[in-house]
């Protein structure tokens, strides 16, 4: 069988330092490759356009067009790059804004290097990644990320929220539970109607936040 193709990163913080540190670890990964960097949220944006990478590990707060702008920028763009914030900023008005604009993970610049390439594995594997401080940053009351006790989801509700928050498709769950597609989608659309959630994403930080992802 062939080699699986590597993920491809794009790495996008203001200071060089970082970058260089980042590309001088990944670089040893056998299944990672660096295809480039970019030093704010316009020149990210615009080199996640150009290269198409798998990743990109973006940093919060930068001069000009900061991280949340260029989330929202590669969002509206349909750009598909799985987004990994690595940042230093842990207070709730950074964490949210950005989960809200299409982050699919969150994690700080002082994590091991090693847990950062599993991080880039599991949100490039269609995971939601959340260091376990940054979950803990989620309060009940926190802007969008929904009610703390929301109204009761049925077991079977439970079961494919939990599913969701695992980034599986609504094929993949539909087989996982033996069900059709359509009851499938019938529960993601009572899932998100119950707990007052816009889409996939924020029902996965949900469940991860009560505990309900695997």
């Amino acid at each position: 069988m062939a080699e699986p193709e590597p993920i491809r990163v794009l790495l996008v913080d203001d200071h060089q330092v970082v970058r260089r540190g980042l590309r001088t670890f990944l670089e040893v990964q056998d299944d990672i490759v660096v295809v480039g960097e970019a030093s704010d949220g316009d020149e990210g944006v615009a080199r996640a356009e150009e290269l198409r990478p798998d990743v990109v590990l973006l940093d919060i707060r930068m001069p000009g067009t900061d991280g949340v702008e260029a989330l929202r920028r590669l969002r509206e763009l349909a750009n598909p790059a799985r987004v990994l914030v690595v940042t230093s900023f842990t207070e709730q008005r950074t964490v949210v804004p950005a989960l809200r604009a299409g982050a699919t993970g969150y994690v700080y610049k002082d994590i091991d290097p090693d847990a950062l390439a599993g991080a880039i594995r599991s949100v490039h594997a269609g995971h939601v990644l959340l260091q376990p401080e940054v979950a803990g940053a989620l309060l009940p009351d926190a802007e969008g990320g929904g009610p703390a006790r929301g109204p009761a989801l049925t077991e079977r509700e439970r079961e494919v929220l939990g599913l969701i928050a695992d980034g599986r498709s609504n094929r993949e769950i539909a087989r996982a539970l033996v069900l059709s597609e359509k009851t499938v989608k019938t529960h993601v659309s009572n899932i998100l109607m119950k707990l007052d959630l816009a889409d996939r994403t924020q029902a996965a930080l949900w469940a991860v936040r009560h505990g309900l992802a695997g």
